[in-house]
């Protein structure tokens, strides 16, 4: 069926068979039948900008392969374009389907054109950040009518999901002074709207003028990211008063967002010790009525600085295991520094492993298949298959040329001991010689 549509979600409800659609159908294995109604629900969204002409589209939710997505850009302390493009690029090689261009200093917007011109990965941004360095101002000179003249400014640059903190309130400033935290807000964009709104006396324009927004993303198809300006920052405020009550606040916006075919996702924390994360998982899928989760990490531990995209990996694959879609990646230099082209690469192999093995434990559709042929090469000792099926083959061939054995079909770990070795003589009635 084809006709006039505003948003993938209004398609969907009419019955309509986008070209996105279509495209992230195939790639999960899934008929347009199946995947037409998670999106007209909105279990799952796809992303994409009408003028985000060069997207790959992807779709995200918890029933499809889980996602991962890449924070990159500039600050005063590192500002070289060039050098986030780069990671740009490695990222996308590596399989990244989400950039987020989180750029808080110089001329912003001609990166963010380039990415929605030139980048098939989806693409998104924190407005509230863009909008003191856009106008070049401090932060209580502001206006609401300036921090939603951004948001419009990033829809028609085609960005296809964009952060907004539309669930911290002025009823938030009591709480978190009430309810004293460990860590306070450690959202960055939730921490500007917080300043701001303490700054000037008013309500949070996000929230304030939710509708317009609204209207906004309606008409170029953007998705809204609703931002978790009270994700917990350490454990121990992790599924705190203050996190619960603004996750309430993002379903009943994630409600208002659907009455206008207005795609949505929801974020969440932060750091959760592991036996809360499959609680905060369920809880939020009930509240925001399963809505896509998108989450950094969960961050498991606290005391890692140089390891917490092990510590995210870890609490991600809980999380993607019980309903989270969409895993922000966390590297190495997390709470540290701006990430490194190494850094980026440990942040979404990490990730990319997180998600894999959740999407197994899913049953996602096809998630094993590359597991079973890597037994398969492994069984036969076929060292090029074992790279063909390897997330990152560059690094397992590097390693075993940095050590090679003296046979070929052996490592240098056991050698002629080697299990399999020994196995495949045995079952072929060879002789197997040891020393």
């Amino acid at each position: 069926m084809e006709g006039n549509y505003t948003t993938q979600m209004d398609a969907a409800r009419r019955g309509i068979v986008t070209p996105q659609l279509e495209a992230v159908a195939k790639k999960e294995r899934m008929t347009v039948q199946e995947l037409i109604p998670l999106v007209a629900q909105g279990r799952a969204v796809i992303p994409a900008n009408k003028n985000h002409r060069c997207l790959d589209p992807q779709g995200v939710g918890s029933m499809l392969r889980t996602k991962i997505n890449v924070n990159l850009g500039v600050s005063r302390d590192c500002k070289d374009y060039e050098v986030e493009l780069q990671k740009v690029l490695s990222a996308v090689d590596m399989g990244a389907e989400a950039i987020m261009d989180l750029s808080s200093h110089g001329d912003t917007q001609p990166f963010r054109q380039k990415l929605t011109r030139e980048c098939p990965a989806m693409i998104g941004t924190v407005p509230v950040y863009d909008s003191v360095i856009h106008y070049q101002r401090d932060l209580d000179t502001l206006t609401a009518r300036d921090f939603i003249d951004v948001v419009r400014l990033h829809a028609r640059d085609g960005v296809d999901f964009v952060t907004l903190h539309c669930g911290i309130t002025r009823k938030t400033i009591d709480q978190i002074k009430t309810h004293r935290r460990k860590m306070n807000i450690v959202s960055r964009g939730g921490s500007l709207v917080f300043a701001w709104m303490s700054m000037t006396g008013e309500e949070n324009p996000f929230y304030e003028y939710y509708d317009e927004i609204l209207d906004i993303c309606r008409e170029y198809d953007v998705t809204i990211s609703l931002g978790d300006a009270c994700r917990p920052g350490c454990l121990a405020d992790a599924t705190d008063v203050c996190q619960i009550e603004e996750l309430v606040r993002l379903g009943e916006l994630t409600k208002r967002a659907w009455e206008k075919d207005v795609q949505v996702m929801v974020e969440g924390p932060g750091h959760v010790p592991l036996d809360q994360i499959a609680a905060n998982m369920k809880v939020q899928q009930t509240i925001c009525m399963g809505a896509p989760f998108y989450v950094l990490g969960p961050l498991v531990t606290d005391i890692a600085p140089g390891y917490d995209h092990i510590t995210a990996a870890i609490g991600g694959a809980v999380a993607a295991m019980n309903g989270a879609a969409f895993l922000c990646y966390v590297t190495p230099a997390e709470h540290l520094a701006l990430p490194n082209l190494e850094d980026v690469k440990q942040g979404i192999i990490a990730s990319k492993i997180a998600a894999h093995a959740a999407d197994i434990a899913k049953g996602v559709r096809g998630a094993r298949e590359m597991d079973d042929r890597m037994g398969d090469a492994r069984r036969a000792l076929d060292w090029e298959g074992q790279w063909a099926c390897a997330l990152d083959p560059e690094t397992a061939k590097a390693i075993r040329a940095d050590r090679s054995p003296e046979q070929d079909d052996t490592c240098s770990m056991c050698g002629k001991f080697c299990a399999v070795r020994s196995m495949n003589k045995a079952l072929n009635g060879e002789h197997i010689d040891i020393l």
